[in-house]
């Protein structure tokens, strides 16, 4: 786990004098922004992303872009919000191009940058060199460089598998078969599928790990492909199991309004739970293969109650906190948020299938056991997740290791108890922008 630095810029985390009540508009998913600018970056035709998330890993994802030549113009315009109102927003208009090096992408930390752009650069004419945080060079990448090499690509990583590493693109990408293991990261298959179309056989991608964390995350690529034109075979349409085979193709370019994301609602909603209070997320979709959809299911059974109507999705508290046993695995990004308000519970929870989240920003499962534990907690690290038995907590510092959710997990125990002060909170830009402004505008709203 990484070792951080004397505490600085300490954040006093709000504590709730009562239960929240109030509506939170949550920004649009980074999931969701950042496939969505590759994809039309690889189209045969222009096409508008509406109410994009504005935050570091999409900031990073466009700027990686245009330095290969694509041109991402930002306006403001208005789009229908899922409750059928007309709303104003920022809107991206995406000009594909040949891409071309030579170029530097700086990926920051973000898992989408590092992992879905290497196959783009491989399409690049030129050198494309990629570099980024210090804590990047500790993730995981094998599996997409490999598997680039496979398919035809030449990449200089000294052997390494991590960054900093320089793709040498040819304008073009042979493509075909390819056997992967993304036991760590289901970003190995995504980034792999997302440029597929453009590789001259298309791309075949073989699963031959013993685990496959993040399934929604698969899902949301195949269904965002298939919407832009592409031929997509999986699993779930009755291919071969732990096979995706993408037809080559051009892609159509799109007017597509980003959904809220769902995950970064994570801990509004659990503040309506620890308060026995109520909270409204507007837009949240009836259909969506967004990993946050589950903590309808998730934070129903620890005690809330929730209502999904044309408008939005409201959650209610009932006062009391139910511990969990729960298998993360699908939805490994909720497990922060899951253990703070499993920390708070009446009785103790266990979160299992999470073993991948040692590879995350930081390595999460050490960095909640270390800081819930040092707030009077009791947290056992298994070895594919978390034990939590509640206890009495006090405050402290809680430190975030650079990492959004460790930072939004600190929050919510600060909602339930005082002195609770949090390490770097300006760490949450790097997906859910003015984090502090939401929560204290929630908190002032009660």
């Amino acid at each position: 786990m990484t070792v951080h630095p004397a505490p600085t810029a300490l954040w006093p985390a709000p504590h709730a004098s009562g239960a929240v009540d109030a509506t939170v508009h949550v920004p649009g998913s980074k999931s969701v922004t950042n496939r969505a600018l590759v994809l039309a970056a690889l189209a045969s035709e222009p096409g508008w992303l509406r109410r994009p998330l504005r935050s570091r890993d999409t900031l990073l994802m466009a700027g990686a872009l245009r330095a290969m030549g694509v041109g991402i113009e930002e306006t403001v315009s208005s789009a229908s919000s899922v409750s059928g109102e007309r709303v104003t927003g920022e809107a991206w208009r995406v000009l594909p191009t040949d891409l071309h090096g030579p170029a530097t992408v700086d990926v920051g930390n973000a898992g989408t940058v590092m992992r879905f752009l290497p196959p783009v650069a491989a399409l690049a004419d030129g050198p494309v060199r990629f570099d980024g945080d210090p804590r990047s060079y500790e993730r995981p990448l094998n599996g997409v460089i490999d598997a680039l090499r496979v398919l035809g690509a030449r990449i200089d990583d000294d052997g390494r598998g991590t960054l900093p590493l320089t793709v040498h693109g040819a304008g073009a990408l042979d493509g075909g078969p390819v056997e992967i293991d993304a036991s760590s990261s289901s970003q190995f298959v995504s980034a792999l599928l997302l440029s597929g179309p453009r590789f001259n056989q298309g791309v075949e991608v073989r699963h031959i790990g013993s685990t496959l964390p993040s399934m929604p995350h698969i899902r949301m690529t195949v269904d965002m492909l298939r919407a832009v034109g592409a031929q997509v075979d999986t699993p779930e349409s009755g291919g071969e199991p732990n096979v995706w085979r993408v037809t080559p193709g051009a892609l159509l370019g799109r007017d597509l309004t980003i959904e809220p994301d769902l995950s970064n609602a994570q801990p509004f909603l659990a503040a309506a739970l620890v308060t026995g209070g109520k909270v409204l997320i507007p837009d949240w979709p009836a259909r969506t293969t967004q990993p946050g959809d589950r903590l309808r299911e998730i934070f129903t059974e620890m005690g809330g109650s929730c209502e999904l109507t044309d408008y939005g999705l409201e959650f209610t508290g009932s006062g009391a906190v139910h511990g969990i046993d729960v298998d993360l695995g699908d939805v490994g990004e909720l497990t922060p948020g899951i253990a703070a308000v499993a920390a708070l519970a009446d009785s103790p929870s266990t979160l299992r299938g999470v073993a991948h989240l040692r590879l995350h920003e930081t390595d999460r499962l050490a960095a909640l056991t270390k800081e819930i534990n040092e707030l009077g907690g009791d947290v056992t690290e298994t070895a594919d997740g978390l034990h939590i038995r509640p206890r009495p907590l006090h405050g402290g510092v809680f430190h975030t290791y650079e990492d959004h959710r460790m930072a939004t997990a600190g929050a919510i125990i600060g909602l339930a108890v005082e002195g609770v002060r949090i390490e770097n909170v300006a760490t949450t830009a790097k997906t859910l922008p003015d984090f502090p402004d939401l929560w204290t505008g929630m908190l002032g709203a009660a």
